[in-house]
């Protein structure tokens, strides 16, 4: 069937109007918060004060770990919203001198995040602040990225990711970070704090 060059603009109108509302829709900031939602928000906000780290980063980390599901639980035995290990829960636990602690404590979510970003602020502290080693302790833990950088098989710089020897710490890194700078665009200033992890992260 030859279809008129009239009835061709019509069916370009027919499907370009509704294609041009979805893509307005799916570029706008309503939609992407609805791809990027923030739960916890008093708690993340309450846990990264006090533990001077800073809230999005937290935020981003929760979310790629558990999408904010309280009652996650990985393979490994990983708990809660931040996705925590029973023994790193009793060793942080002990620390802050919660004498009551047990690891099904890990599924509240006020615990697991007092608890989480604890040890979030303590690998910052070690490792310098620098949030893409951080990120990476966080995955595969200290003691193995300790041994990569005295080892010389990291330099710690996100170029150099790809060095990293486990591919889930490298994917890993890279889905926080990409959360984080979605974070930081749609949430902006109403979240900014003084915090132990620099702003100037680059993105690249």
């Amino acid at each position: 069937m030859i279809i008129s060059l009239t009835g061709w603009r019509k069916y370009v109108i027919i499907y370009a109007i509704p294609l041009a509302v979805l893509i307005a829709i799916a570029s706008s900031p309503w939609f992407m918060r609805k791809l990027y939602p923030v739960h916890y928000r008093d708690l993340v906000l309450k846990y990264a004060a006090e533990n001077n780290i800073d809230p999005i980063l937290l935020a981003a980390v929760i979310r790629t770990e558990s999408h904010f599901c309280p009652s996650a639980r990985s393979r490994r035995g990983a708990l809660g919203l931040m996705q925590i290990m029973p023994e790193t829960g009793r060793w942080v636990a002990c620390e802050l001198g919660m004498r009551d602690f047990n690891d099904n404590m890990l599924y509240d979510p006020e615990t697991n995040i007092r608890i989480g970003s604890w040890y979030l602020a303590s690998l910052a502290k070690e490792f310098g602040g620098d949030v893409t080693v951080v990120l990476a302790a966080y995955n595969a833990g200290r003691g193995n990225v300790r041994g990569w950088l005295e080892g010389n098989r990291w330099t710690g710089r996100l170029e150099h990711l790809d060095s990293v020897p486990f591919p889930e710490t490298r994917t890993y890194v890279r889905r926080v970070l990409h959360v984080y700078k979605w974070y930081r665009r749609l949430y902006g200033e109403s979240w900014l704090k003084t915090a132990y992890f620099p702003d100037s992260i680059q993105f690249k």
